[in-house]
């Protein structure tokens, strides 16, 4: 008997459901379409045949779906409606790379903002939908993807997705019909919602009945889905992976490129400290009290990259991808715990010394006064440090001469160096990473003598 089938009756039947609930959604969705988008001039020889017609093939194809799965009763290895072992390989490949998956992310980030007046369409969305929709629930034919994204703290991973994904397409649907009334020289449509209602009572109902139902779901969710509780912690044995909550995979993924403090510290600070920063640096009057994109490009951009590509993708490579002993596997890959990489990252100051100049790396001695200790360590790491003072003191005013001189002008000074060190600091991560995938950087600047590494 297979320990680890692909497929179970219960996982069939499962995914039967879940189809049946997709023909419903689309059953729904094909009266919106009959309503409202109209017909086909002449579709397989025929006229005026309502585009709603499709969906209703579609509807028809998910209901045969569901009926096959919650009617199928042989032995699983003989049911055929499973992922290809070849899609598999070909997205193993791509996921378990971290080269292929940053770029990966940041070419879907850039398609969704050049593609922003395309894959809002609600007909687009809906079709983009399903196709994640079918993707996991093939996927989960799988029996390494399903343990994966079926333990109970990953659950609720999957679900946000989903919500972000919403809120993006939501924010990107009205800033482009914003967009559009504005370029037509029309009023946004905040200003035409301009009705108010009292706290109370109308507020305070709304806000008791979204309590209730929270509290329900919670409910539901608490019954049907076991809390994720293990054994009692013990010092002699360790989870593999060892893994933060969700909210703080990201942190845990920047510790990959990052002493600790740098990471933990410096990093979050500066985010902290920059968001509350920005309403006293934005420059910009317009776009305030409505949704835009046009006439709020840069700030969007810049926000949507930190919090997508940086922060967003990186929970999704440390919850499904970073496996035991932190190595990177793919969606459908066994995580074995024996899986062994060969790390040669190198410091800076490493690559400087000992291949280039063919020299032994310069280290304090003890005993050495302080003085003598500090220039050692300056003669050692000079090019880290020279790189570090580069990057933070010489492009900003770089950048104010060319890319950034319109901010520059508008801003002045002191607000333009703040928004350049956020600027900067938040393109650290994917420059250091990109440095340890092709060159295996390790650190710029590397001080263990007092634990200060860059």
């Amino acid at each position: 008997m297979n320990p680890h089938p692909d497929l179970t009756i219960g996982v069939i039947q499962g995914l039967g459901w879940l189809y049946l609930l997709m023909f419903f959604l689309n059953v729904g969705w094909t009266v919106r379409s009959y309503k409202r988008d109209g017909h086909f001039h002449r579709f397989a020889g025929m006229e005026h045949v309502p585009r709603a017609v499709i969906w209703s093939v579609y509807a028809a194809l998910l209901l045969l779906l569901a009926a096959t799965h919650l009617t199928f009763r042989s032995d699983p290895d003989t049911f055929l409606i499973r992922l290809p072992v070849v899609f598999k390989n070909f997205v193993d490949g791509i996921i378990a790379n971290p080269v292929s998956y940053f770029v990966l992310s940041m070419a879907v980030f850039f398609a969704m903002i050049w593609l922003r007046r395309w894959w809002v369409q609600p007909t687009v969305a809906w079709i983009l939908f399903n196709l994640s929709v079918i993707f996991l629930a093939l996927s989960m034919t799988d029996f390494d993807f399903r343990q994966i994204v079926g333990k109970p703290d990953n659950v609720p991973i999957v679900g946000m997705l989903y919500l972000v994904g919403f809120f993006t397409w939501l924010y990107f649907y009205k800033a482009n019909e914003n967009d559009r009334r504005i370029a037509e020289g029309l009023p946004v449509t905040e200003k035409g919602q301009s009705e108010q209602v009292l706290v109370w009572p109308d507020l305070v109902y709304s806000e008791m009945i979204c309590m209730v139902l929270v509290s329900a779901f919670l409910i539901l969710w608490g019954v049907a889905l076991p809390a994720p509780l293990e054994e009692p912690a013990s010092a002699v044995k360790t989870p593999n992976p060892s893994k933060a909550p969700w909210y703080f995979l990201g942190l845990q993924e920047m510790l990959v490129y990052f002493d600790p403090w740098m990471a933990g510290v410096v990093l979050p600070s500066v985010i902290l400290v920059g968001l509350m920063a920005i309403p006293y640096i934005d420059f910009n009057r317009f776009g305030n009290g409505y949704y835009t994109f046009n006439q709020r490009k840069f700030a969007v951009i810049t926000f949507l990259f930190g919090f997508l590509p940086l922060w967003v993708a990186m929970i999704v490579l440390g919850t499904f991808i970073r496996g035991p002993n932190w190595n990177m596997f793919g969606l459908y890959e066994y995580w074995d715990v024996h899986k062994l990489e060969v790390l040669n990252n190198v410091n800076l100051s490493d690559w400087f010394w000992l291949d280039q100049m063919k020299m032994p790396l310069p280290r304090p001695i003890n005993g050495d006064s302080l003085a003598t200790q500090v220039f050692v360590i300056l003669k050692r790491e000079w090019l880290g440090l020279l790189a570090v003072a580069v990057y933070l003191f010489v492009l900003p005013p770089l950048m104010a001469v060319t890319v950034f001189r319109s901010f520059f002008i508008r801003m002045g000074f002191i607000r333009y160096m703040v928004l350049a060190n956020l600027v900067l600091f938040m393109a650290a991560l994917p420059l250091k990473m990109v440095l340890r995938w092709l060159f295996t950087l390790k650190y710029i600047v590397a001080i263990p003598e007092w634990f200060f590494n860059i």
